[in-house]
């Protein structure tokens, strides 16, 4: 029994192989109709069926017009010669149509092999893209729309078709995320393997420095590393540094053997004292578990260069190593904070000598002062001025106080004024400093900040004057730790706090004392300079 096939006419979609149109089945109006007299169903050997008789006399019909009459009996030369000419203007005509139909199919031939250009850049951009991962997920998700809406137009498909393009699929996307996943785990590889050395990602991660090994102060720090540069140096002396093979031979020869492992052991263990002095020389305090992890790595080098000879740096020495990392890391932040103790103190020093100094200064003016209205007082009572020497004597009166409170303030050194400033210019608008002077002008000691370090001046919101000034600035302080911008160095008394936040804790704390306060400041050189305006002077 012969097999027919369902014969596909020219223009339409070409269906799987073995395709059947399903009962009812209308083609999409949206193709070209088939040609005249085209056959739906052949037989499965048989090639594509010719067309019909009526469509070759279609295309015959132009060679029929074109063909020479038979000469007629009747008529003459002169009709013969007529007829000629007319069937040269037919043949004529026909030529002209022919040739425009050529034109036509040239412009059609054009225009395919413009799509044929543009189809193989296509083709080419694909093939490009088919190497990135995600590409070749969405090509197969693509090819998966594409059956679908094939499934759609055409109805019934073999089922078995179906899921075997399904399972190609569900494989490809299997090893596209196995490859993924290989990749991320070759990239935690190697993330494992790299040791971070670049001080400003060090210093984006640095917190407030703990010390490893806790000791008084920095000499106490400087004697233990002597200490442990001396057992460094005992256990390479000793070969308990670098351990290596025992039973190797060279040439038969034990002895040569154990010289090659001595050698190589060696130059080891100068390999890997380079990198701990190193390490030592470069150390920041931030730096501690950077260094410590280039020297492990350093270790680990060593361990797998010498595994012939089963050369290692033994544990102990390398524990010792890194203990005087981080005996060297504290003792540089020990080296530090004793600086910013002794800085501290030196600036505590030139307050108080300035202090002193005013406190002198304001002395022997009012004695001189004294001294003048004595001298007067002596004058009044020798010419018997009894209402002006009484003045005076109130006037020296006020002065023996006067000079009764400087002394007093002299001797207290708990009091003086704390003064409240901002300087939106340097540091914005809801940064404060908090302080405290024992000067007698204590617009001197914020005139003295805003000096040439820092742009512009620095504006006074309070001055409060207290017997312990030094209890009320760290009531103060204690109250804005949390806001404190250096969380270090509690020097820097510097706070992340309106003005009018302090105002409000003046008021609870200070009481009485609190008698003026400018909530906002003038910042008279900053307001001017952001309006382009030249400062007064």
């Amino acid at each position: 029994m012969r097999e027919y096939r369902f014969n596909v006419p020219p223009g339409w979609p070409v269906p799987p192989r073995g395709w059947r149109p399903p009962q009812e089945w209308q083609p999409d109006p949206s193709w070209p109709p088939a040609p005249a007299g085209w056959q739906f169903w052949v037989a499965e050997t048989d090639a594509p069926a010719p067309a019909s008789a009526a469509a070759r006399g279609r295309h015959a019909a132009p060679f029929a017009k074109a063909s020479v009459p038979e000469r007629s009996s009747g008529g003459g030369l002169f009709s013969g010669k007529k007829r000629l000419k007319a069937q040269n203007a037919e043949l004529e005509a026909e030529k002209t149509r022919l040739e425009a139909q050529k034109t036509r199919l040239e412009e059609q031939n054009a225009g395919l092999v413009a799509q044929k250009t543009r189809l193989e850049e296509q083709n080419a951009e694909l093939d490009a893209e088919k190497i990135r991962l995600g590409a070749g997920k969405a090509r197969l998700e693509a090819e998966n729309a594409g059956l679908r809406e094939w499934v759609e137009r055409f109805g019934v498909m073999d089922a078995m078709q179906i899921s075997a393009a399904t399972e190609d699929l569900r494989v490809e996307q299997s090893r596209l995320q196995g490859a993924i996943e290989d990749a991320n785990r070759r990239l935690r590889e190697i993330e494992a393997q790299v040791v971070q050395t670049e001080d400003v990602a060090l210093l984006q991660e640095v917190g407030v420095y703990e010390y490893q090994h806790p000791l008084g102060d920095a000499v106490a720090y400087k004697a233990k590393l002597a200490e442990i540069k001396d057992q460094i140096k005992s256990m390479a002396r000793n070969s308990q540094a670098v351990l290596g093979a025992t039973n190797w031979t060279v040439n038969g020869s034990a002895a040569e053997g154990r010289r090659m492992v001595r050698d190589f052991s060696k130059l080891m263990l100068r390999a890997y004292n380079a990198e701990a002095d190193n390490c030592v020389r470069t150390m920041r305090p931030y730096k501690l578990q950077s260094a410590i992890d280039r020297l492990t790595k350093a270790g680990d080098a060593i361990v797998k260069l010498g595994k012939t000879m089963d050369i290692r740096v033994s544990d102990d020495y390398h524990r010792l190593r890194v203990y005087e990392l981080q005996l060297t890391a504290d003792h540089l932040a020990k080296v530090e904070e004793e600086k910013e103790q002794v800085r501290a103190q030196r600036e505590r020093q030139r307050e108080e000598e300035a202090a002193r100094r005013e406190f002198e200064r304001e002395k022997a003016r009012l004695r001189k002062e004294e001294t003048h209205y004595r001298t007067a007082l002596a004058k009044l009572i020798n010419k018997g001025d009894t209402a002006g020497a009484e003045e005076l004597k109130t006037k020296l009166e006020e002065i023996g106080a006067a000079v009764a409170d400087v002394e007093a303030r002299q001797a207290n050194v708990r009091a003086g004024y704390v003064y409240v400033i901002s300087n939106i210019g340097a540091f914005g608008e809801n940064v404060v400093k908090i302080g405290m002077t024992r000067r007698l002008e204590p617009e001197d000691r914020v005139r003295e900040l805003g000096d040439a370090s820092v742009p512009f001046r620095f504006d006074t919101h309070a001055l409060i004057f207290s017997e312990d000034a030094v209890a009320l600035e760290g009531r103060l302080h204690d109250e804005l730790a949390d806001r404190r911008v250096n969380r270090v160095n509690l020097r820097r008394e510097f706070f992340y706090a309106t003005p009018a936040d302090v105002r409000g804790l003046l008021e609870q704390i200070a009481g009485q004392h609190l008698l003026e306060y400018r909530d906002v400041p003038e910042a008279l050189e900053w307001r001017q300079s952001t309006q382009g305006t030249a400062p007064i002077t």
